[in-house]
């Protein structure tokens, strides 16, 4: 029978229990249910609400329980319907009846609210290590292709030339944000329900500060109605998953046309590439393609989730079930897209060949063009109108600006001189600009140091505590 059924006459239906089962999602926080159990014991202690005698018992119970679940020998039974009555009924199993006055004071609810808290955060903290390992990989990179000139896109057309290290640092910032909100969801899920009971607390004298203090949180939450039924903390870790997937996928998108025939400027690694079963000569960017592909799967999580909480009343609901796999999966397909989102970058071949002459064509050079005009006193509009034209002449005469003779560039304004050949240059163009966050080589080099800096502050922030 199950741990609740003595107000049943008949026992569940074969069906609806495996239905109403959870036990599998929640395998994945089996040591957070220990842990929370441990707490509350000691805490039952500690008031006096159960013997000394018995929290020893239940404490040593459930320190072997932790160990078999880590060693994989723990028995799941099927017929538990989810992991707080499969460590409670194995805890009962091994000690007896102190095993049965675990649960005095305490409702599942606040149980599993207790442990998704828990496993967030620990999921939410995997999360953070893995964005800084990828930081790590965009500023590493960024400094071994500091010279390297490619041409910057607006529209997905040649816009201006930019620094290679300036482009990938630009995905530094994003994973830089992605950071914040992940802290920010760390932060919303440290705080404690355990002691919410079912929905109105309960009459014995329990200690929330220490039950708080033992498993670490930052505070207990003040509203036992809330306490039980909010998820909005899962939602904030689904929503940093979410915006990180789609920086993951702008950047995956840039690979794969990057690696195509047509760009050419990088070729992928073959431990990141896949053939073809057909055509021989194919290597395709499959793991760019799957990344950003399971962008979507990630925002269906967010979804899911915001859609089940949209109608519950208040208290708990079984809907609230349902909370469990979502964020699982956007953590793991997060972290799996992280790491090879990394690989991909450390392993990649650059062209800086095709990039630089990439970086010569499309007119790249005409904003400097038009600025070299304005330096000499012309209106900057009067010098963007003369530079179209120029453009237009050389479409219509198949060249360059860079091909244009003197005579040519005197033809369309008194003010140019021989000495414009000199703003023509892609490399000489990006490290002009040196303006704080432009792309120019000095300015490169102290954001690549703010980068640094930032990136050492997270991994301190992260470190072990010695």
């Amino acid at each position: 029978m199950a741990l609740w059924g003595g107000r049943f006459e008949k026992g569940v239906d074969q069906f609806t229990q495996e239905f109403g089962a959870s036990l599998e999602v929640d395998k994945n926080m089996a040591q957070q249910d220990v842990a929370g159990s441990r707490a509350h014991a000691r805490m039952l202690a500690r008031q006096g609400i159960i013997s000394d005698a018995d929290q020893q018992a239940i404490d040593r119970g459930l320190a072997d329980i932790a160990q078999q679940i880590a060693d994989g020998t723990f028995p799941w039974d099927v017929n538990d319907e989810d992991v707080h009555m499969a460590v409670e009924s194995r805890l009962t199993a091994q000690i007896g009846q102190p095993g049965a006055r675990l649960h005095t004071g305490r409702s599942r609810n606040d149980q599993v609210a207790t442990d998704i808290r828990l496993l967030a955060k620990d999921l939410t903290a995997q999360l953070m290590r893995g964005n800084v390992e990828l930081r790590r990989t965009f500023v590493d990179c960024a400094e071994r292709y500091l010279g390297v000139v490619l041409p910057g896109y607006t529209h997905l057309q040649h816009a201006q030339p930019v620094l290679l290290s300036h482009h990938l640092l630009a995905y530094y910032w994003m994973f830089q944000r992605d950071y914040v909100r992940l802290e920010a969801a760390l932060k919303a899920a440290d705080a404690n329900p355990l002691g919410a009971a079912a929905l109105a607390g309960t009459t014995y004298p329990l200690d929330r500060a220490y039950t708080t203090e033992l498993l670490g949180f930052d505070h207990a939450i003040p509203n036992s109605l809330d306490a039980v039924s909010d998820r909005d903390y899962l939602l904030d870790l689904e929503y940093a998953c979410s915006v990180s997937m789609m920086h993951l996928s702008r950047l995956c998108e840039e690979i794969v046309l990057w690696s195509s025939t047509e760009f050419g400027f990088i070729t992928l690694s073959d431990s990141y590439s896949t053939g073809s079963s057909i055509m021989p000569q194919k290597k395709n960017p499959d793991f760019a393609e799957l990344t950003r592909g399971k962008t979507g799967r990630v925002y269906g999580d967010l979804m899911a989730l915001l859609t089940t909480m949209k109608s519950l009343p208040l208290a708990y609901n079984k809907d609230l079930q349902e909370c469990k796999e979502g964020p699982l999966d956007a953590v793991r397909t997060l972290s799996d897209c992280m790491e090879i989102a990394s690989g991909m970058l450390e392993t990649m071949t650059v062209h800086e060949d095709v990039m630089l002459a990439q970086a010569q064509r499309g007119f790249t050079s005409a904003t400097d063009v038009a600025d070299y005009l304005a330096k000499k006193g012309m209106p900057f509009r009067e010098a963007h109108a003369v530079v179209g034209q120029l453009v237009l002449y050389c479409e219509k005469h198949h060249k360059g600006l860079e091909d244009l003779t003197p005579a040519e560039f005197k033809a369309a304004s008194d003010l140019f001189e021989d000495d414009v050949a000199r703003d023509l240059d892609p490399a000489g163009i990006a490290n002009a600009r040196n303006t704080y966050g432009g792309t120019g080589s000095e300015a490169v080099r102290q954001q690549l140091a703010e980068a640094r800096q930032s990136l050492q502050a997270d991994e301190a922030a992260l470190a072990p505590e010695k």
